[in-house]
């Protein structure tokens, strides 16, 4: 069954350029769905799907002589006389692939679709040997509206959610739902899975699988302890500023060690760092960085959160598909948790109430924000202007 990812549209559009189209994510969030679903509406049949993980398929593209990888591809199927769809998934496995696609790219007519889990190897692959050639489309686990679609459930997709005020029919119609995704994420396989269990197991293995595939085949790091260790004690800091010389005393780990460990996570879309929204350049390389992790549920897997980090969590993870998202801070500790795109903030609170919007909207006008509203999860019994979380989407 086909469930619409919102950066489809894009990717479909894409396939009408030269540049080789790469897509990017981490482990799990249907890369090689959306491959399939791009050459399956691709009308002409000379097109062909290959796969990286196949030892055979490897070979094919380890070979130095680069016309005999043409004539290969010739006897899978492709007519290299006419213009040829090669969708090639999990490029990760095969370093040395640049130096092919730019052969193959400059000497004939083709159109690439290609995959990798990791945009630390795939950007630093392609930042030179595929200048100009290609362009990168990062995917990511579900965003709230791409969840009501795979739980089969209508909603407007067009609404201003900045806008909105909390709507009690809404919020009944889909609350549950919303809870699920914050409480186990967005990676599609865990969307779909019908129970609590199976959806624990699910992120359980997407976690195992991150350790000792892509971690393995991507960094130096050998000690996997550390690595899960460091994992737990960035998760239980989701919403609160890097502190590189606290995690180090309470780690063991040196500090330029966590930098790079935590530097590693965010290139290969565990984690993502958030700056705070400054006039001054200066300022903002030495104010520490906010830290959220990119699926709610691996979070959540790695350590007991409290119920308000799993909700900013959730919130951040809706907002990033809407633009830049910063965050603002006072030296007496006074923050807006998110700013989006430097006009619009966010502030995450479970029961959102009326005292919590005026301080929002002082410290917006301090920031020289535009305008701020109160993003809630629960229903609040004496005030409804605020955007409910799972409205935003």
């Amino acid at each position: 069954m086909f469930y619409p990812r919102k950066i489809y549209p894009d990717l479909k559009k894409h396939l009408k350029a030269k540049q080789i189209t790469v897509i990017t994510g981490m482990r799990r969030t249907g890369k090689t769905t959306l491959v399939k679903q791009l050459l399956s509406g691709i009308k002409s049949k000379n097109k062909l799907y290959i796969d990286l993980e196949r030892m055979d398929n490897r070979d094919l593209f380890a070979q130095k002589n680069y016309d005999n990888i043409i004539n290969n591809l010739a006897d899978r199927g492709l007519k290299t006389g006419q213009k040829m769809y090669l969708a090639i998934d999990e490029i990760q496995m095969l370093p040395l692939i640049a130096s092919v696609l730019k052969y193959l790219y400059d000497a004939f007519d083709v159109k690439f679709i290609v995959t990798g889990s990791s945009s630390y190897y795939l950007k630093n692959l392609f930042s030179e040997s595929l200048a100009g050639r290609k362009k990168i489309f990062e995917l990511y686990s579900l965003d709230f509206g791409e969840y009501l679609e795979f739980q089969g459930v209508p909603w407007q997709k067009k609404q201003n959610w900045k806008k909105k005020k909390f709507n009690p029919v809404e919020y009944e119609r889909v609350k549950n739902y919303y809870e699920r995704y914050i409480e186990f994420g967005g990676f599609p396989e865990v969307a779909l899975a019908a129970s609590g269990k199976e959806r624990k197991d699910l992120i359980s293995d997407i976690l195992s699988s991150y350790i000792n595939i892509d971690i393995k085949a991507l960094a130096d790091f050998r000690n996997e302890k550390n690595i899960y260790n460091l994992m737990k004690l960035l998760s239980v800091r989701i919403g609160t500023k890097l502190d590189y010389s606290k995690m180090s005393r309470l780690s063991g780990l040196s500090r330029p060690t966590i930098m790079n460990y935590i530097d590693f996570f965010e290139k290969t879309y565990l984690i993502k760092r958030v700056s705070v929204i400054t006039k001054s350049p200066d300022r903002e390389i030495v104010k520490a960085r906010k830290i959220y992790f990119c699926d709610n549920g691996l979070a959540g897997f790695l350590a007991d959160l409290s119920g308000g980090s799993k909700f900013e969590n959730a919130i951040f993870n809706q907002l990033r598909v809407f633009g830049d998202i910063r965050y603002y801070s006072l030296k007496n500790g006074r923050e807006i948790d998110f700013v989006l795109d430097g006009d619009f903030g966010i502030e995450a609170k479970e029961t959102p109430l009326k005292f919590n919007q005026k301080k929002l909207d002082g410290l917006c006008q301090t920031a020289g924000v535009n305008k701020g509203r109160l993003a809630g999860r629960y229903a609040a019994a004496d005030f409804t202007d605020y955007i409910w979380g799972g409205e935003i989407r």
